[in-house]
């Protein structure tokens, strides 16, 4: 009896984890910078996202996530505004962070009109798990008023299994994910670009490292 207390204790421990929302994204004044390189290792810039307006009702958390790209020599060259969400465990991010660098570079400090459109990743995901694929679609204007439009499809995403990642910021066990990814940006005609994405996703701070096609992305700062 003891001992099946003690499990249903470890179990009940378990599930109240799975339910917290407490990701880093969903913190208020929190900053986390993002180190991209491109195949050869070579570093080609930063983003650096900055968390506000956190807010709490039952069940969910949202925040906004203020994103800034920076060159390689440290100029600004976009700004975007993200949303955040999480409902018991579940983490929602905005697929507008999904929209790869040289893109956001094309576009700059555009402005654009889209609806929030969410990927998912399950509290309780394991391995061998199906994801929910994700798609979006954003028209945009840039500063010289030229008009276009960028959509980003996800498909197949699946869970490998668990890896330890070390960054210059930490080690966090994370969850091990491929998808692959397609890319549109339309300023006249539009051409598809297609990467295999594989990213480390650890459980109550988010996505820690990408690689899409051997260029990277990863966490080298978190405050």
């Amino acid at each position: 009896m003891k001992k099946i207390m003690i499990a249903f204790a470890c179990l009940l421990t378990i599930q109240s984890y799975s339910q917290k929302c407490d990701f880093y994204y969903l913190q208020n004044n929190k900053v986390v910078e993002m180190t991209l390189k491109n195949k050869k290792g070579k570093e080609t810039g930063k983003i650096v996202y900055t968390i506000s307006g956190v807010n709490k009702s039952g069940n969910t958390t949202t925040s906004t996530v203020n994103s800034e790209m920076f060159s390689d020599k440290g100029k600004s060259i976009a700004k975007a505004t993200n949303n955040m969400s999480c409902t018991n465990g579940v983490l929602m991010m905005d697929m507008k962070m999904f929209i790869p660098s040289p893109q956001q570079e094309q576009m700059g400090q555009a402005t654009a009109d889209a609806s929030n459109v969410y990927l998912e990743y399950p509290a309780d995901m394991k391995e061998g798990d199906v994801l929910k694929d994700g798609d979006f679609s954003m028209d945009f204007k840039s500063g010289s008023g030229i008009g276009g439009n960028v959509s980003v499809s996800i498909t197949e995403r699946k869970v490998l299994g668990k890896e330890s990642v070390t960054t210059p910021a930490g080690t966090w066990e994370c969850f091990k994910i491929a998808s692959k990814q397609k890319i549109v940006m339309k300023i006249g005609i539009g051409i598809p670009m297609r990467a295999e994405v594989t990213e480390w996703f650890a459980p109550g701070f988010g996505v820690v490292k990408s690689d899409a096609n051997g260029a990277t992305t990863e966490i080298t700062s978190v405050k």
